[in-house]
């Protein structure tokens, strides 16, 4: 295919009539537009599915629940196109690793198990019972079960994540890595210390009553677009939306609603953002102490004044402890370092503050802007720091909200996919199923990674997701895959990861979140966490295209009967009644009490936070102020003259790649483009358009380069660069990543420009 390329802004508001003619041409590309149509009314319903996109919460009282992106997400998925045994015999596995990610998932659904022939360079036609019975012979062969790594994308069920950590620890390991590790690790192990529960502490309702709210780091025109509807009401309604965001982004400025036909066909929307405030990658933290800086100056001179403060002393007292540190911190900071680091001026980040003071009821949100960074721990922190001045948690409209990527990431932690598990957990497991847990902490992703550089992974299984092309350093991830004994990937469509098979490698094709899920005793469905903590019922209704696909719940029993036997469970009885799997949840896990009898409420049930309730399970009892310096430097290890960060399209969602346009920011039928304020390209030499190469700056002798990228002159900070992954997945290197989190530092690269060769319009075979 070839597309055609262009780059012109785009000067319409995010949503409108440009979001419904993308849903209709994704979904009459599907090859099952009628399906697709009768798919997309049920998305977000009682029985119905829940959105496969990202994990924003449900209003459930939109007639239309789903947003421009969750109708890709579904006609991608719910698609006539599929791959059988013709096309791998027609592709070696060779030829397969030049074709683009689009090329790779856009040929169809996976409907048969395959197995890699390495004599041949092709993936072949496998039974189900040899599958399983191939990884259980890898597993039984293992010298110890730390050399298992057990992956999972945020896509999975609570069932089948219950039954994947369950069957890990009864073989040994906690060797969990999953997609947490890569993108909000930061956002739960700051708000742990600081509050002590990882999860955010706001309803979605609670969007409603609030008088400001604070956005930090996300682009939810393009990540999350339902949350544009919850901005929106709330811009109208009169609360301040105050954004910290490095480049201007379309959905955080205006946003016309595509379910409103007046604002369709009608210049009509509305403005999202009251204040927006561009600071350098890695300066949200610099710009939070500045906001602090500014109303511990107040909160001074009204005291000393005779007058009342402006901060919650009644919640600070009986809440908190640490205070006093913070301030000093705060003291020890000067405006210009502040300045320097956030790249705001002071007057900024003073406006900024007086918002704050001047709202009641105040929301902080945020996303992998913000937790993609060395000190994004700390970051965190510094954010939660700020709510509890005011007070803003436990009360109506106010409170902390990480926005998660994929949908059921959250619900994933929850049910015990954490390589670190609390010892509540696996004594829980322990007591209930009666078997004694492993202890030690197993691998995060990039532990998994080196681990298997240095050959000591014999068995890794992927439970969904797409490893080769989400983790940092794609050529040493590439080459950890190809060194394992034996690579299981469990995913509805091709992508790169399978083309890394290692010694031995099977493709295990499942069911899609849209998809009926019959088992013995009939339809199944199963249950997710959006990012409210709100759990609720997904049931697929669309026939499978193969009786040879299986539920990921089925697999993952399947995989542990193989392995296990029926010794400590039966595993099979599980995948025939997921009711069943709910009943050892609700016996196991704090929260989920009569879980399957509270399914049935409409919308679902709230599990409850702790810290929500202004009760704090941190070592002290209190909510915890942390006093971190601000870093020295955001890239510490080296001195560039660029700090660059990888990022999503609109026509992409993690790395599954729809189509080559990114509407809003005005690029079209390309990837390889490079955003750049213009006065740096003039001071390059260089012109809008011209064509560079960039590379890491690393002091590890590795030359970390990508070629021949566009430049694009957009309104971004100068010395701040910004391009798509996986493309620049290549430029992070594998050894930074952040403190406490092990988050690659995808948004703050190193880098240097220097000018390429033109090519040829990209073409895609």
């Amino acid at each position: 295919m070839k597309f055609k390329t262009a780059i012109k802004p785009y000067h319409a508001a995010a949503g409108g009539l440009g979001s419904l003619e993308a849903t209709t041409r994704f979904v009459i590309d599907s090859k099952n537009a009628l399906k697709n149509m009768r798919n997309l009314l049920r998305m977000n319903k009682a029985r119905g599915f829940d959105c496969p996109g990202c994990a924003w919460g449900d209003d459930n009282k939109s007639t239309f629940s789903f947003c421009e992106n969750g109708a890709k997400a579904v006609t991608w998925e719910a698609t006539r196109r599929q791959i059988d045994a013709t096309f791998f015999a027609q592709h070696s596995v060779s030829a397969l690793t030049r074709q683009s990610d689009y090329f790779l998932e856009y040929q169809g659904r996976l409907t048969e198990p395959l197995r890699y022939n390495p004599q041949t360079d092709h993936y072949e036609p496998v039974s189900w019972d040899d599958a399983l019975t191939m990884i259980a012979e890898h597993i039984r062969a293992m010298d110890n079960p730390d050399q298992m790594e057990l992956y999972t994308s945020g896509r999975a069920s609570n069932e089948a994540s219950y039954l994947y950590q369950l069957f890990g620890r009864m073989v040994g390991t906690n060797n969990f890595p999953d997609c947490s590790n890569m993108c909000h690790e930061a956002s739960g192990a700051g708000l742990k210390r600081s509050i002590g529960v990882g999860k955010g502490t706001i309803h979605l309702a609670d969007f409603d009553k609030a008088d400001a709210i604070f956005v930090f780091g996300q682009n939810p025109g393009t990540n999350h677009p339902r949350m544009l509807h919850s901005l929106r009401h709330a811009a109208d309604r009169g609360a301040r939306i105050v954004t910290f965001n490095t480049l201007r982004e379309r959905g955080l400025e205006r946003f016309a609603d595509p379910q409103k036909p007046l604002e369709v066909v009608t210049p009509m929307a509305g403005v999202i953002s009251s204040s927006y405030y561009q600071p350098n990658l890695g300066g949200d933290m610099a710009a939070v102490r500045g906001i602090a800086k500014a109303l511990l100056e107040t909160q001074r001179q009204r005291l000393a004044a005779g007058e009342t403060g402006i901060f919650d002393d009644a919640f600070i007292a009986q809440h908190t402890q640490g205070i006093e540190a913070w301030f000093a911190q705060i003291d020890a900071t000067d405006w210009s370092t502040i300045e320097q680091q956030s790249g705001l001026h002071q007057q900024q980040l003073r406006d900024a503050a007086a918002v704050w003071q001047q709202a009641e009821r105040v929301i902080c949100t945020w996303a992998m802007g913000i937790t993609q960074h060395k000190h994004s721990l700390d970051t965190v922190r510094e954010i939660t720091n700020l709510q509890l001045l005011g007070g803003h948690l436990g009360k109506p409209g106010a409170g902390l909200c990480p926005v998660r990527g994929h949908s059921n990431v959250q619900g994933n932690r929850t049910m015990g996919i954490d390589e670190k598990p609390p010892a509540a957990l696996l004594d829980s497991l322990a007591r209930h199923f009666n078997f004694e847990p492993p202890r030690a902490r197993g691998h995060h992703t990039v532990d998994a990674i080196q681990a298997m550089l240095r050959d000591e992974v014999k068995v890794l299984i992927a439970l969904g997701g797409n490893l080769a092309a989400a983790a940092p350093d794609t050529p040493l991830t590439c080459e950890a895959l190809r060194r394992c004994g034996l690579t299981v990937y469990i995913s509805t469509k091709l992508n790169r990861s399978h083309l890394m098979p290692g010694k031995q490698s099977l493709i295990l094709p499942t069911l899609g979140r849209t998809e009926e899920d019959v088992q013995a005793t009939g339809r199944q469905f199963v249950t997710v966490e959006d990012s409210f903590s709100m759990v609720h019922a997904s049931e697929g209704i669309g026939k499978p295209l193969a009786a040879t696909q299986r539920s990921e719940t089925a697999i993952v029993a399947g995989i542990a009967h193989a392995t296990l036997g029926t010794e400590k469970l039966d595993w099979l009885a599980l995948a025939d009644d997921y009711n069943l799997i709910r009943d050892h949840i609700a016996a196991t896990l704090p929260g989920f009490q009569n879980f399957n009898a509270r399914c049935e409420a409409p919308g679902g049930f709230w599990l409850g936070n702790a810290a929500a309730e202004r009760r704090f399970n941190t070592p002290s009892g209190k909510a915890e102020f942390s006093a971190a310096p601000l870093p020295q430097s955001v890239c510490p290890e080296t001195d560039a003259p660029f700090v660059l960060q990888t990022l999503r399209s609109h026509d992409q969602y993690n790395t599954t790649i729809y189509g080559l346009d990114d509407r809003y920011r005005g690029v079209y039928g390309q990837r390889d483009v490079v955003f750049m304020h213009p006065d740096d390209i003039q001071s390059l030499g260089l012109a809008d358009g011209d064509r560079v190469n960039i590379e890491t700056c690393s002091t590890d002798g590795i030359v970390r380069r990508v070629e021949d990228f566009r430049l694009v002159a957009y309104n971004i900070p100068r010395g701040n660069l910004a391009a798509y992954y996986p493309e620049t997945n290549p430029l992070v290197p594998l050894t930074r990543f952040g403190e406490g989190t092990g988050t690659p530092t995808s948004k703050s690269i190193p880098v240097v420009i220097t000018p390429s060769r033109p090519r040829d319009t990209l073409r895609i075979a």
